[in-house]
């Protein structure tokens, strides 16, 4: 179960998340714990295997939205890095990146 004080050892910064959801805990935790559902890390792998930049730009920035309203810095991190080369469309190799994502993500997912 997703608490506040496992969200604190995620690294998120917990108060600025609780201050966008009225500081009510259970709102909070609740939409967190919805993210640990969301398959939009594995659309954005799959966009950048098959090299669809534009797809893969909407789906990180998506994700950047949803992660940095939340205050989950170890994902938002990763992912406004990936975000901002995809809206250059920048030719490169992701995997760092996408490593990192996924690893935060299945760490998230642990809590």
């Amino acid at each position: 179960m997703i608490t506040i004080e496992k969200l604190r050892e995620f690294g998120a910064d917990v108060d600025d998340g609780l201050s966008r959801c009225l500081n009510n805990a259970d709102f909070y935790t609740n939409l967190v714990g919805k993210l640990t559902e969301d398959t939009m890390i594995y659309l954005l792998e799959q966009q950048l295997i098959r090299k669809d930049l534009d797809g893969a730009f909407e789906t990180a920035h998506s994700l950047k939205g949803v992660y940095a309203n939340l205050s989950l810095t170890p994902l938002t991190v990763p992912v406004t890095d990936m975000t901002e080369l995809l809206r250059n469309r920048t030719d490169t190799e992701y995997t760092e990146l996408m490593d990192k994502l996924k690893n935060e993500f299945e760490r998230l997912c642990e809590l």
